[in-house]
């Protein structure tokens, strides 16, 4: 039987529910108690899920912990999904703005580290995560680059649309939004990637 925390990133699931097919018969199965239907549901959207929140988070293991934390707490708020949209693009939903949260306390603890550096206390080991020259080169490492001196607004846009070809229907369920501002505010964010990356290329 599944329990409540679902299985680390890649794990092989065998579960007595998998003979449940539809989304909607498992999710009225896990509401009833089947922690084998929810365990079908994991096996179902994790892996997507982790790669969609690479994207997001840049790290690896960062992102298995935000897809970790995101099944847990979607199963913990099952009883709150409505079915008006598709369950991944509600657990979606849950999953980026966890890794949203957690992008924003890693830039305040930066802050915090920065200033105990200016005031004179250790220094701070500034090494990057693991990341995109490993896996797309150093092109995909100044978009990310660029990306991170963008408002949170825009650059979230641009992760859902360019990086995980959501559709503008998902992306205004995502992000509370409605269809007209998913296109402007996609416009206005691609012409500020666009000024930034001449920036960053025009650096020394």
């Amino acid at each position: 039987m599944y329990a409540l925390a679902p299985p680390r990133h890649g794990t092989t699931i065998h579960l007595e529910s998998d003979h449940v097919k539809t989304e909607e018969d498992l999710i009225q199965a896990s509401l009833t108690g089947d922690g084998g239907a929810y365990g079908v549901l994991v096996k179902r959207y994790q892996d997507r899920l982790f790669n969609a929140m690479l994207h997001v988070v840049g790290s690896p293991d960062e992102a298995e912990d935000v897809v970790q934390d995101s099944l847990v707490q979607a199963y913990v708020k099952l009883h709150t999904f409505q079915g008006n949209s598709k369950f991944y693009t509600w657990l979606y939903r849950i999953a980026f703005n966890n890794a949203l949260s957690r992008q924003r306390r890693r830039r305040n603890e930066l802050s915090i580290e920065q200033s105990r550096e200016i005031t004179g206390s250790d220094p701070v080991d500034r090494h990057e995560p693991p990341d995109e020259s490993m896996l797309r080169g150093e092109r995909v490492a100044l978009i990310h680059r660029a990306l991170e001196l963008l408002s949170e607004e825009h650059r979230s846009i641009l992760i859902l649309r360019e990086m995980q070809d959501t559709s503008y229907e998902d992306i205004a369920e995502i992000l509370s939004i409605n269809i007209g501002t998913v296109r402007s505010r996609l416009s206005r964010a691609r012409i500020q990637l666009k000024a930034q990356l001449e920036n960053l290329n025009s650096d020394p």
